[in-house]
C-alpha cells in the first residue's frame, strides 16, 4: 500500500445503517491524489446521471489528501462533494480546521454517505467504527448549538460537523460547519447532508498514518514552517487575515457594492483588517499545523447585541458589508455570525439579499411581499431576512432557493442584476473589467466562484483592456489552485505568505514514495478540471458554452463609481475570452473536451457522455 494514506473507503449506507470498508485503489493515488481528485473520480463511479440532488441517491463525498494532517504548514483541509442542488451540476467544497485529520487518522481516506435514514441521526465514526445516536430533538438547533451540545456529549476529543436550521429547511446554499466557525460554504453540500437525514459527523481516530521517509518528512515540514514565516507577506498578512484585502479591493474598483452596481464602497476603511483587529477580534485561531492562523475570533454587535463569531473572512466582509451597503465592521461580524449559526453560505446569502434590497429600491418587489422593507445599508433588515431564509417562512423560502430561481420567479427583468454563474452566486469580486477574473467566474466548474482562479490581481497587473495572456493565465491558476485541494491542505502560505508553489512537489515523495515533477501535478489537476467538467456535462441537459455566462449586468452597464466607471465588456468580447479559453484547453468550441483530450488525460471512460 502506498504509505501517507489512511488505507480505506468508508461507506455508510444510512438506509440500512450499514457501514462497509474498502480499500482506495492504488491507481486512483497516482492519478488522482486525493481530496479534490478522489472526490471527482469517485463522484463519476457513484453519482449517477437523473439523480435528483435531494435524493436519496445522490451521496456525500469527503476526502483529505496525502498531505492532510502531516508536519506541513496548514496541512488541514478536508474536500467535500455532492450533486449541487444549487447548480444541478458538479458542487463541491473545502474547509479547514481539525476534522481531515482526525478522519485520516481514523483509516478513512474517502467517506461515502449515501441513502438516507429515517429519522434525523448523528454518525458517530470511531477507528473506523461506526455508531448512529438519534438526533431528533436537535434536528433544528444552530450549528453552534449542536456542536457545543455533541463536544459535551462525546468529549473534547471528538472533531465534529454539523448542519444548521437552514439545511433542515432546505436552503440550496446551506453550509456545513465544524469548528465553530469553519465551513464547507458552497454549492449547498449542507443541504444534501441534511436530505439524508445527517445532523452532524463526529470522528475520533488514533491510528498511525504510515510514511515513506518519516525523518525527511518532519525535515521538510520544519524547513516549510520556518519558510513562511520568513515570507515577506506573513507579517504584513497574519494579524489581520484576509480582511488585509479590503483598501486594494475597492481602490481598484473591483469590491462589490450595492449587488455588484459599483465596485467601490464609500467608508471602506471601516471595514478593513486593522479595523476589525481592533472591534472584533479577540483572539487568532489556526487549523491543523498551521503557522499563519488567519482566523479571527470575537464579536459582532447590532445594535447593542453581541454574537461570538469567527471572522468575518473578506468575502464575508464583501457580500454581508459592502454589497448590503453596509460598512460596520461590528455589524457585518454579526451578520457574519447569524449566517453561521444558521448554516448559510454567507457569500451566497448576502447575494441573495443584496437582490432583494435592489429589487424592493426599484419597485420591483414590495414590502408587503418580503416583509419588511429592504434598504441597502439595513443591517436589521438583513438579519431579519436570512431567519426568513433559514426557516422557510415567507418570502424568504423563495431565496432560499437561491438568486437565479428567485429571479426567475418574480421576473420582470430583475434577471438582469441576478448575480451568478450556473446558478451559483457570485463571491466578493466585480470583474465587468477584468477579463481574466471574469474569464475565471464563467469557466469555474462549480459557479460563481473565486477560489479556483484568483485572477483579479493579474487583470490590475497587466491591463484590464488587455486580453492576451489572460486565458493562459486562468488555466494556469486553475490548475496550480485546486492542486493544493487535491493533496489535502491551504494554499495561503503560496497566496499570501509567498512561499513558492513548486516547493510542494518536494513533499510528496517522502510522504508516499511516489515521485512527481511539477509539470505531472499540474497533469494531474488538469485531469481533475476535466473530470468535473465531464460531470457536470453528463447530470446537466444542454451543458457548454450557454452555462459559461455572465449576469446581463456585467455585459450590459458600467459601474457607477471608481476607476473603471461607465466601462464593461461587450458579449462579443466575452465570447472571444471562451474562444482563447476553450481552443487553450483542447475543448469544443461549445466547451466541451473532446475525446482526444480526455483519452490524453486517461479519462477515456468519460468520453462517451453527451450533453444533451
Amino acid at each position: 500500500m502506498i504509505p501517507g494514506y489512511g488505507g480505506n473507503i468508508l461507506r455508510i449506507d444510512l438506509t440500512g445503517k450499514k457501514a462497509s470498508a474498502s480499500p482506495v485503489p492504488e491507481q486512483w493515488k497516482r492519478e488522482y491524489l486525493g481530496g479534490r481528485g478522489f472526490i471527482a473520480r469517485a463522484f463519476w463511479d457513484e453519482i449517477k446521471p437523473g439523480t435528483d440532488p435531494l435524493g436519496p441517491e445522490n451521496k456525500v463525498l469527503m476526502a483529505p489528501g496525502p498531505y492532510t494532517g502531516q508536519f506541513l504548514s496548514s496541512s488541514g483541509k478536508l474536500h467535500m462533494g455532492a450533486l449541487s442542488p444549487a447548480t444541478g451540476g458538479y458542487g463541491d467544497s473545502n474547509m479547514g480546521g481539525h476534522f481531515s485529520l482526525e478522519l485520516k487518522q481514523a483509516g478513512i481516506d474517502l467517506l461515502i454517505l449515501e441513502g438516507a435514514a429515517e429519522t434525523p441521526v448523528t454518525v458517530v465514526i470511531e477507528d473506523g467504527k461506526v455508531t448512529y445516536r438519534d438526533a431528533s430533538a436537535y434536528w433544528n438547533e444552530t450549528t453552534f448549538e449542536t456542536e457545543t451540545r455533541l463536544k459535551q456529549e462525546l468529549g473534547e476529543a471528538w472533531q465534529i460537523m454539523v448542519i444548521g436550521p437552514a439545511a433542515a429547511n432546505g436552503v440550496v446554499f446551506a453550509c456545513i460547519q465544524h469548528d465553530f466557525g469553519r465551513q464547507a460554504g458552497r454549492t449547498g453540500v449542507g443541504t444534501v447532508m441534511a436530505s439524508k437525514k445527517v445532523k452532524a459527523v463526529a470522528v475520533k481516530g488514533t491510528k498511525d498514518v504510515k510514511l515513506h521517509d518519516a525523518r525527511r518528512t518532519l525535515a521538510a515540514g520544519e524547513k516549510m514552517m520556518d519558510q513562511v514565516m520568513k515570507q515577506p507577506g506573513f507579517t504584513a498578512w497574519q494579524p489581520y487575515g484576509t480582511p488585509e484585502v479590503v483598501p486594494w479591493a475597492s481602490s481598484q474598483g473591483v469590491m462589490p457594492t450595492r449587488n455588484f452596481q459599483t465596485g467601490v464602497i464609500e467608508g471602506f476603511q471601516n471595514l478593513d483588517g486593522p479595523t476589525m483587529k481592533a472591534k472584533v477580534t479577540e483572539i487568532d485561531k489556526g487549523c491543523t499545523s498551521c503557522a499563519i492562523p488567519c482566523g479571527k475570533w470575537g464579536k459582532g454587535v447590532l445594535n447593542g447585541k453581541e454574537k461570538p463569531q469567527e471572522g468575518p473572512e473578506y468575502e464575508s466582509i464583501a457580500l454581508l458589508g459592502s454589497n448590503l451597503g453596509i460598512t460596520d465592521i461590528q455589524a457585518v461580524a454579526y451578520l457574519n455570525g447569524v449566517c453561521d449559526e444558521l448554516g448559510l453560505d454567507s457569500i451566497s446569502a448576502g447575494n441573495v439579499v443584496a437582490w432583494s434590497m435592489e429589487c424592493y429600491e426599484k419597485g420591483f418587489l414590495s414590502e408587503e411581499e418580503l416583509g419588511r422593507p429592504m434598504r441597502f445599508g439595513d443591517a436589521e433588515a438583513a438579519v431579519a431576512m436570512f431567519h426568513d431564509i433559514a426557516y422557510g417562512r415567507g418570502f424568504g423560502r423563495i431565496l432560499g432557493q437561491g438568486v437565479r430561481a428567485a429571479a426567475t420567479h418574480v421576473g420582470l427583468g430583475t434577471e438582469r442584476f441576478a448575480m451568478h454563474v450556473k446558478g451559483l452566486e457570485i463571491s466578493g469580486y466585480e470583474a465587468r473589467y477584468a477579463p481574466a477574473m471574469m474569464l475565471s467566474y464563467l469557466t469555474c466548474d462549480i459557479g460563481g466562484n473565486h477560489s479556483r482562479s484568483w485572477a483579479v490581481t493579474f487583470d490590475v497587473a497587466t491591463g484590464r483592456e488587455n486580453f492576451d495572456g489572460k486565458a493562459e493565465r486562468v488555466i494556469w491558476l486553475q490548475h496550480v489552485r485546486p492542486l493544493f485541494d487535491a493533496l489535502g491542505c491551504c494554499r495561503f502560505p503560496w497566496v499570501e505568505a509567498g512561499l513558492d508553489p513548486e516547493s510542494y512537489v518536494g513533499f510528496i515523495e517522502p510522504i508516499t514514495g511516489m515521485s512527481f515533477t511539477w509539470d505531472e501535478l499540474l497533469k494531474v489537476s488538469e485531469r481533475v478540471w476535466n473530470l468535473t467538467r465531464m460531470i457536470s456535462c453528463r447530470h446537466i441537459p444542454g451543458f457548454g458554452r450557454a452555462f459559461d455566462n455572465p449576469p446581463p449586468r456585467w455585459v450590459e452597464e458600467g459601474q457607477e463609481t471608481g476607476p473603471t466607471a461607465g466601462k464593461h465588456f461587450t458579449r462579443e468580447q466575452v465570447d472571444d475570452l471562451l474562444n482563447r479559453y476553450y481552443k487553450l484547453r483542447g475543448w469544443t468550441e461549445d466547451g466541451i473536451p473532446t475525446p482526444g483530450k480526455l483519452e490524453e488525460l486517461g479519462l477515456g471512460f468519460c468520453a462517451e457522455a453527451a450533453c444533451k
